[in-house]
């Protein structure tokens, strides 16, 4: 199985069209495409349907996705959850989906920091609250991991498990560009390789600690390193 990864299409109102020369590429190219969250620029319905209509013009091989943060801008995710789903788009939040005998566990993960600088649970409320919504997200990770039998392994993330891939960007972020909790359960479940976005500046792969191969799938950042293929291709 090829499998082509991307993320960070942020379509907004007016980019009706714009991605069809980049999704025929990545339809003649794959047998499945995977959405690694920020489909939509500012979150809105209308948004995601103007993406869904470029997406089923050009794309005919099965979709799997996960939202990201301007998914959620406008309040609107579970408008935009519904709208790719009625269009065949398999959504994941805390679900696992299997195509071909490969699985696929996918969440949109969250902020937190990496290695000795996660954020722990202490002192304010906020604070906690913050450090629950990563915990969380991990233990709906962890639990699609769990009902997933199929040998080949595959997850998709907005933010990233590792801090290599987020190289590039000004360090200064890095804790909200994704959390190192995330990465507790790869591991634990033979999983085969992980695809994120959201770091546009960020470095196109790293491993985990256990040697996992991590890629960054953001397309700002593919279009810079890569712009004759803008997006990851895994052979599976």
């Amino acid at each position: 199985m090829r499998i082509a990864a991307t993320a960070d299409l942020h379509f907004g109102k007016t980019s009706a069209g714009q991605l069809l020369p980049f999704l025929s590429q990545i339809a003649t190219a794959a047998d499945v495409l995977l959405l690694c969250g920020d489909l939509t620029d500012y979150g809105l319905p209308e948004e995601a349907r103007g993406l869904m209509k470029d997406l089923a013009s050009a794309v005919h091989v099965p979709i799997v996705a996960v939202l990201g943060n301007h998914d959620f801008e406008s309040g609107a995710e579970q408008d935009i959850r519904q709208i790719l789903t009625d269009g065949g788009v398999i959504v994941l939040d805390g679900d696992s989906h299997e195509i071909d005998n490969v699985g696929f566990a996918g969440v949109k993960g969250f902020a937190g920091g990496f290695g000795r600088g996660v954020l722990g649970p202490w002192g304010e409320q906020t604070v906690k609250l913050f450090v629950h919504e990563a915990v969380n997200e991990t233990l709906k990770l962890e639990s699609a991991l769990a009902r997933l039998r199929a040998e080949k392994k595959i997850v998709l993330l907005h933010y990233a498990p590792i801090a290599a891939t987020v190289e590039g960007e000004p360090r200064e972020i890095f804790p909200y560009l994704g959390c190192g909790r995330l990465e507790e359960p790869l591991g634990r479940y033979g999983v085969s390789a992980v695809v994120h976005g959201h770091a546009h500046k960020g470095c196109p792969e790293g491993r985990s600690s256990t040697g996992i191969p991590v890629f960054n799938v953001a397309l700002p950042l593919m279009r810079r390193t890569a712009p004759e293929r803008p997006f990851r291709i895994l052979d599976i």
